[in-house]
């Protein structure tokens, strides 16, 4: 069993970085359907999706850019509730098909967030590519169109998450071992 250790927690592979990869081409390929024709801003939330948006955006065969926003919730291992907007948007989104890139969507208040300052900002289409959803904690009614994996309601590292600042550079996603 592959385990990690970071900080003073102890982590087990959950999600190998060979399925990590095979599961990006797969909806790589199922955006670059579903958007032919078009062209598409992906927004990376940061500081989590940046791989996962990294690593999506060079299978991306559109007419395509590419921006981030950073927001945060997390402290430690469970979520603050409260969504602080770091760093703001910076790109006139009127009228353009937009893809929110997210690592993980956990209650799904951050989305929510994401998605409203969207609609504000009156654009064409809204589609949502997450790598790990956890649908036992997902409470909003927002239609998630590209999904990796679903994951148990644990706490999650590697591939772009943390824990506390560290771990973000493991190419699998690890699960708190009690």
């Amino acid at each position: 069993m592959n385990e990690v250790r970071i900080l003073d927690k102890k982590f087990r592979e959950l999600i190998s970085e060979q399925a990590i990869r095979k599961r990006v081409d797969e909806i790589a390929l199922q955006i670059n359907r579903d958007l032919t024709g078009n062209e598409v801003i992906f927004v990376g939330i940061l500081n989590g999706a940046f791989m996962f948006a990294a690593d999506l955006f060079r299978k991306i065969k559109l007419t395509s850019r590419i921006t981030f926003v950073k927001l945060a919730s997390y402290q430690g291992i469970s979520s603050s509730g409260a969504i602080k907007e770091l760093i703001g948007w910076n790109e006139d989104l009127t009228d353009k098909n937009i893809v929110v890139v997210e690592d993980i969507v956990d209650t799904g208040a951050t989305l929510e967030r994401i998605v409203n300052e969207l609609v504000i900002r009156n654009v064409a289409e809204v589609k949502i590519a997450t790598m790990l959803l956890k649908p036992a904690s997902y409470t909003r009614d927002i239609p998630i169109d590209y999904i990796g994996f679903e994951i148990p309601n644990k706490f999650v590292v590697g591939y772009g998450l943390d824990y506390n600042g560290y771990g973000r550079s493991l190419p699998s996603v690890y699960i708190l071992v009690p």
